[in-house]
């Protein structure tokens, strides 16, 4: 299988990706494994009814779960039936009282709570699972060879959509919180420690808006519809990412040399 071409890390190694996108996950989606998964799916898909039938069958769940960025519960079946079980229309239902958002968006798409109407049915529906399914696997092949890529591109198809969303500024903040990758893309580009997590939750939010006004000039989410706002953030992140790694073994003015030369 085609693997993305990362020739350097940090900025260049962004930059690089960026130019080279399209062509690249154009070869990488027609791999033998993302063509053969797609067909299953297109041909098996229409028959699931339930959450049981969904999660019965590996290969459905799989496509289902990558079209999220859950593929690492694929063997979490009893978790993620009762997630898509529970449904979404009710305020104690799981998937709303996890922080992170994917879930709810999962069980969404599928329509299986009460309350709700089965959606793998729709005209489109799986065209756009299968569209999922090959961008966040493409991502993760990236994020095989550079970890920092994966957080990079999946923040650049996500925040736009996040600056949009009709919620509150102080929901969508949660919402980056509880997206792990999203969280660790504001937390590098906003010089914020991982160890943040262990506080509590509001005193957190605090601190992501505080630094967000100090490295941003604002705490507003919607100023991520301009695309280059998203691109400063990104930007960001992978500049600092970079660094850190460096720092882990070396000296400050190595590490200013090397982003010069570089």
């Amino acid at each position: 299988m085609f693997q993305p071409v990362i020739p350097v890390s940090g900025l260049a190694g962004w930059r690089f990706l960026q130019r080279t996108y399209d062509s690249q996950f154009e070869t990488f989606s027609k791999g033998a494994v993302l063509q053969r998964d797609a067909e299953y799916f297109r041909e098996n898909i229409g028959q699931v009814r339930t959450a049981e039938d969904l999660t019965s069958d590996r290969r459905l769940l799989n496509v289902a779960l990558s079209a999220f960025g859950l593929q690492d519960d694929i063997n979490n079946r009893y978790f993620i039936r009762k997630i898509l079980e529970e449904g979404v229309t009710r305020d104690d239902a799981l998937a709303n009282r996890l922080s992170d958002p994917r879930y709810r968006e999962l069980s969404e798409a599928f329509g299986f709570g009460p309350g709700e109407f089965v959606k793998t049915g729709e005209d489109g529906f799986v065209g756009v699972i299968v569209a999922r399914h090959r961008t966040n696997s493409f991502e993760v092949a990236a994020g095989a060879q550079d970890g920092a890529m994966r957080v990079a591109l999946y923040a650049q198809r996500e925040l736009a959509q996040l600056a949009h969303d009709d919620m509150s500024n102080e929901a969508k903040w949660f919402t980056v919180m509880g997206d792990p990758p999203m969280r660790q893309l504001f937390e590098a580009a906003l010089n914020l420690p991982a160890a943040l997590a262990q506080i509590d939750i509001d005193q957190q939010l605090e601190v992501f808006r505080d630094a967000a006004v100090s490295v941003l000039g604002s705490d507003d989410l919607s100023l991520f519809t301009e695309a280059d706002a998203r691109e400063d953030l990104i930007t960001k992140f992978v500049v600092r990412d970079q660094i850190r790694d460096f720092s882990a073994g070396m000296s400050s003015t190595a590490v200013a040399l090397t982003l010069l030369s570089s």
